[in-house]
């Protein structure tokens, strides 16, 4: 004798296309989250100050200071300048060519009225972004390993092979992009120009690589270090500056 099929509980099988699907989503959002934090490699919201150091340069005495000031619900970094310079460094290194994209957010209350890009008289401005690439001593040729090596024994440590400065300048210049007037290791690179903006929230995005190409004209060490300065040594002004957060991702 055939057996009959049991008789299927719409309700209990309801119940577990339900329970299929809420798993599935649950599973689709937990991947989604961990490519997401993958792609990420660090975001710095300001909270602490745990994960910079500070950078000084030997001849200047006066210094930047950088202090967690809170803004409504938020933490942000204040930087503030009189006639000084110095700059905070995040403590790691990164893979440029795996993380090439840096995003932040800054404000600044004034720029300078001797502020001009072009001359070391006027190389200062309110809030500025380093991109420093580490310099390499085994990919580095005799005479730069001389020259790398006397600045070591200045500062403590090599200076960079090169930099790429994010800048908000003083002057609307009509170039993008500035070789610095001190070194042509370094290219200022202007995102905002003039006293339209001041005041006001600024959202930036930028590509290293494509930026060092079109500055550099070649492609850039792999490692990388993130600075953030406030100066006004050459100047002699004031100013002060913010930042809400900053980060490095694919």
């Amino acid at each position: 004798m055939t057996e009959m099929p049991e008789k299927q509980d719409p309700v209990a099988a309801q119940r577990r296309s339900i329970a299929l699907i809420t798993a599935l989503s649950i599973a689709v959002l937990a991947l989604s989250a961990a490519s997401e934090e993958q792609a990420v490699l660090f975001r710095e919201d300001f909270a602490t100050l745990d994960n910079w150091k500070p950078f000084f340069f030997p001849k200047i005495k006066t210094h930047s200071t950088y202090t967690i000031e809170r803004n409504d619900d938020r933490h942000v970094l204040r930087a503030e300048s009189n006639a000084s310079a110095s700059a905070i460094v995040y403590q790691k290194s990164f893979d440029v060519y795996r993380y090439p994209v840096v995003r932040w957010r800054w404000k600044v209350r004034n720029i300078y009225q001797k502020g001009d890009a072009t001359v070391k008289e006027g190389d200062d401005f309110p809030m500025r972004v380093y991109v420093m690439f580490e310099y390499d001593p085994e990919q580095a040729g005799f005479g730069d390993r001389i020259i790398y090596g006397i600045a070591k024994s200045v500062y403590g440590e090599y200076p960079p092979h090169s930099s790429l400065n994010y800048v908000w300048s003083s002057k609307e210049h009509p170039e993008r992009i500035i070789t610095n007037p001190f070194t042509d290791r370094a290219m200022d690179i202007l995102l905002r120009k003039g006293a339209a903006l001041v005041g006001t929230w600024q959202d930036e995005a930028v590509d290293i690589l494509s930026d060092y190409q079109a500055a550099f004209g070649t492609k850039p060490p792999s490692r990388v270090r993130i600075a953030i300065m406030n100066d006004s040594d050459n100047t002699g002004e004031s100013s002060v500056s913010w930042m809400e957060h900053i980060e490095v991702r694919k």
